[in-house]
């Protein structure tokens, strides 16, 4: 039941200065709109949850097609709230008790309805402001009066007048198949954005590599690569390439996220084993994961996506580019060499259902593992070992695949990301990887690193650190934002990661903390987010700088990358345009008109079809309506 009621006669107005005769009844979820002429209409679907009420009316009360929407809260007196037009269009509205003085039967015939301002043409409802500044309605209050003679016919027939009321024929009509789009969604893609000859010339180019920043640059990239960046002095592009005027903006290699777990279908943990070095993330990208087209828009453009970290030897990583519109297959960078998760502490030996309990348990779990992972070697080194004659008469050891990835490690052709954040921890690893021959290559997260720089430094690990998490539990207590500036100092090489879908999006103001928290210079800093995440990832030979014969994965800044103001106005991957910061305005906008378009189809496919506006306010006037298939006109 409702916590307040509304009950009995009242007048709906809204900002635009419609004002309607209704009769509401929130504890029988009902609302009737009387017209001028007496005759009234049924709200289509009232819902009431507490003290919330929502009602589905139909668009000729208010003088268009389709429906019109309400949204509103019972207070003492009154219900107000938020009507959407079916374009999309809101108003403020109110409902007070009382109903306006009917007007007559000729007054009815000469005017137009309330709200239109030309019978001719559908009412203009405002959007709805908001904020200190948003306008109550200015209309007087309405004097309470008796309703028409209609208002008091009996409500049981309510139903059967409104079925008669609303048929209406429509023609259906066939459409051609439509181009769908991929993902099929908002922002999808009928075609996926193709390679470019492009110029931008004048722009700060921020190159992550050994050339530094080239005030008054020019970047040319053909057939997917860099072919020339430096100074713009003296050079002309060739004639079919496209120009970009970078006078006032910045140009930086593509982002990278070292830890990332967008586009993963079903989850990233398989917990109910310790060890699970068979599972595979490129068996699970999700290409269309709409966090891809937002990373897109803050620059990103490659990512290492990880298992996660409930396992002391987690899943195989995967290695990809925002390639938006593509298949899983053509996101992932090929010759990017095989990672794994490991992971060490709390979120490891919480799990109170299996071994290990304890961060001694996870220490030996990993051992037995390589341990195994050793003797399976051996086995199939001796069976390949054997001569042909010889081979055929023995049984090939068991293929396990869990072990075969060990293996990888152990021949340094599988690299290793941990999950860890305390120094004994790191340490731990450190010593158990020296044991068994491999090196590790990069510590995620990594948060008391500082205080072992030196040791990860000698080993040759990387650190993939946050820019300023600390104290979110109690291993991570001894966390600071100087870390990754501490460690980078050391010569350990360092990367700033998101491990959030929501973070990768701004991964160029976490690359300024680096400048803030340990005063690194601007260039370095952003070094942490391109050059530095490629090389751990064994990637920079492709991208994150730019340099010449290197993908064309780049971004057009409004500003300096590492300013809170800068806007990315453009991501290219190898050449092509992934995202660009107009062509996103249009699509936003097309997607709120779909989505209305959508809308109305819904309620004219469960509440029939209404009649168009002319029927209210010409006598015995027709106007056929549009099918929900049809076009619109």
């Amino acid at each position: 039941d409702p916590d307040v009621t509304f009950q009995g006669p009242g007048t709906l107005t809204t900002s635009s200065g419609a004002v309607l005769h209704v009769d509401v009844d929130t504890t029988k979820k009902r609302l009737r709109v009387y017209l001028p002429d007496g005759t009234k209409r049924k709200a289509k679907k009232v819902i009431v949850e507490r003290d919330r009420v929502s009602a589905v009316l139909e668009g000729r009360l208010f003088d268009v097609e389709g429906y019109v929407r309400l949204q509103g809260v019972v207070t003492e007196g009154d219900i107000v709230g938020t009507g959407v037009m079916p374009d999309g269009g809101q108003f403020a509205f109110t409902i007070t008790p009382g109903a306006p003085t009917p007007p007559t039967p000729e007054a009815s015939k000469t005017q137009p309805p309330p709200g239109a301002t030309d019978p001719d043409q559908p009412a203009q409802i405002p959007a709805r402001k908001t904020g200190p500044q948003a306008e109550a309605p200015t209309e007087p209050r309405p004097t309470e009066a008796e309703p028409p003679e209609a208002a008091r016919d009996d409500p049981e027939a309510d139903d059967e007048e409104q079925e008669q009321d609303q048929e209406a024929e429509s023609e259906e009509i066939e459409l051609p198949p439509e181009a769908l789009p991929r993902p099929l969604g908002a922002y999808g893609l009928t075609e996926p954005p193709q390679p470019q000859t492009v110029a931008v010339i004048g722009a700060t180019i921020w190159t992550a590599g050994a050339e530094g920043i080239i005030t008054n640059g020019a970047l040319l990239v053909a057939d997917g690569t860099i072919a020339y960046v430096g100074s713009a002095d003296g050079f002309e592009p060739p004639a079919e390439a496209i120009v970009i005027d970078g006078s006032g903006k910045h140009v930086t290699p593509g982002l990278i996220d070292c830890h990332s777990h967008t586009g993963i279908s079903g989850g990233v943990n398989e917990s109910t084993q310790a060890v699970t070095a068979e599972v595979r993330i490129g068996d699970v990208i999700d290409p269309d994961d709409i966090n891809f087209y937002r990373q897109l828009a803050g620059g990103l453009t490659a990512a290492n996506q990880l298992h996660g970290s409930a396992n002391p030897i987690g899943g195989q990583n995967s290695v990809i580019k925002l390639k938006w519109a593509r298949s899983a297959e053509e996101m992932v960078i090929d010759d990017a060499i095989g990672g794994i998760k490991f992971a060490l502490g709390e979120n490891v030996k919480r799990s109170q259902s299996r071994y290990p309990n304890s961060r001694m348990g996870v220490e030996a779990i990993i051992r037995d593992a390589f341990t195994a992972a050793g003797e399976y070697q051996a086995r199939w080194q001796r069976y390949r070992s054997l001569d042909d004659e010889e081979r055929a008469l023995t049984r090939p050891p068991r293929r396990d695949l869990e072990l075969d990835a060990l293996v990888e490690i152990l021949q340094g052709t599988r690299i290793v990301h941990c999950h860890s954040y305390r120094q004994d921890e790191i340490l731990m690893l450190v010593r158990l990887a020296e044991e068994f021959g491999f090196t590790i290559g990069t510590f995620q997260h990594v948060l008391e690193g500082y205080k072992v720089a030196d040791a990860i430094a000698a080993h040759g690990a990387g650190a993939s650190t946050f820019s300023d998490w600390w104290a979110y539990k109690i291993e991570v207590m001894d966390a600071i934002p100087f870390n990754g500036a501490l460690m980078n100092r050391v010569g350990v090489l360092v990367s700033f990661n998101s491990d959030s879908s929501e973070l990768a999006r701004r991964l160029n103001t976490e690359a300024a903390k680096a400048v803030r928290y340990g005063g690194l210079n601007p260039h370095d800093a952003l070094k942490f987010v391109t050059i530095n995440p490629a090389t751990q990832l064994r990637i920079d030979h492709r991208t994150g700088s730019l340099m010449t014969g290197k993908d064309a994965d780049f971004v057009i800044w409004s500003e300096s990358p590492l300013s809170t103001y800068a806007r990315c106005e453009q991501t290219w991957i190898e050449g092509a345009r992934y995202f660009d910061l107009d062509d996103d305005r249009d699509r936003r906008q097309w997607a709120a008109s779909e989505r209305q378009r959508l809308v109305q189809k819904i309620l004219k496919a469960a509440h029939d079809k209404p009649k168009a506006a002319e029927d209210a306010a010409t006598p015995g006037g027709s106007r056929r309506e549009h099918s929900p298939d049809e076009p619109e006109p």
